[in-house]
């Protein structure tokens, strides 16, 4: 399989700077996708420096290295803990996430991802999941479907398109991505449609896959398996997400709560290596435009 079509790496040096990877290290990357990252750690890493690498879709196994210090893992990012501990680690020197879609998904028509493909509502990463982006439109409440495309897609119009939905469907089930943009199309503002229609797939895709969830239990057990001054490094693309990174970082859980001891002092296991985030560079937007919203931190953990 060819990295560069199944997806291009966003921020690889500076995610694989971040990283500061030590030869002898282990390193864990949640979302092996093309396997760029991971490419770029062996890259980096000697003889006796480990990689596991992490993905729940199948059509990522197949492009699992050959390489003894390699070790693909099938499953989503939240058991890393669980995967850790069987394979006999119990710490790490890095962690590295890239919350984005890959160009491969994006691309393949039959896995419903994009509405520029008339197809299957389906949006599963793991493909023996059994929640569909179908059944989340034909079975959710519309309060449900509301809250999903305002708080997993920013969208202010979240209830019009769910009233659109609900009264669509008592009709005829919805079934392909194309009978979603039929529906919902005339209800957004034609100077930001796409932009909108990409939303409301985007916060489908998030339900469909608990991608929430996922995030929230792996910040912790990452926060738990890195080893003092190991280092995390999390691509986002959405506001939320880069919400529970950012909290995560500064205060120690997702809520962002500043909890301090009885001396005022906050114990939040990692630090910030940067002050702010790291976003890609006009060079690199022009190559790949899918890199627009992209927002890398980096994070250290704390010697005490």
């Amino acid at each position: 399989m060819n990295c560069a079509t199944y997806h291009i790496p966003v921020l690889l040096n500076e995610t694989i700077d971040g990283l500061n990877i030590r030869p002898d290290g282990v390193y864990v990357d949640l979302t092996f996708g093309g396997g760029g990252h991971s490419r770029a750690i062996l890259e980096k890493l000697g003889e006796n420096g480990r990689l596991f690498s992490f993905d729940q879709d199948l059509d990522a196994m197949k492009g699992a290295f050959e390489d003894s210090r390699f070790q693909f893992v099938r499953s989503n990012f939240r058991f890393i803990k669980n995967w850790m501990m069987y394979y006999g680690i119990d710490e790490v020197d890095g962690i590295l996430a890239d919350l984005g879609v890959s160009s491969h998904h994006l691309d393949t028509e039959d896995r419903g991802f994009s509405f520029r493909y008339d197809a299957p509502l389906d949006m599963r990463m793991n493909q023996k999941a059994n929640l569909t982006a179908e059944k989340v439109l034909n079975e959710y409440p519309e309060e449900q479907l509301a809250n999903i495309l305002f708080i997993y897609g920013e969208l202010k119009s979240s209830r019009k398109l769910a009233a659109a939905i609900i009264k669509n469907r008592n009709t005829q089930r919805i079934q392909t991505t194309g009978q979603l943009a039929d529906i919902l199309t005339p209800l957004l503002n034609a100077a930001h449609e796409k932009k909108d229609l990409a939303r409301v797939f985007q916060a489908l895709r998030i339900e469909v896959n608990g991608e929430m969830n996922a995030l929230r239990q792996m910040l912790y057990a990452a926060s738990e398996l890195l080893r003092p001054s190991g280092r995390l490094a999390i691509l986002t693309y959405h506001s939320l997400e880069d919400r529970m990174v950012k909290n995560i970082i500064r205060t120690g859980n997702i809520e962002g709560k500043n909890e301090t001891d009885i001396f005022g002092h906050n114990h939040a296991p990692l630090k910030a290596v940067h002050r702010g985030v790291i976003t890609p560079s006009e060079e690199e937007l022009t190559a790949n435009p899918r890199s627009r919203s992209a927002k890398l931190r980096i994070a250290e953990k704390a010697n005490d």
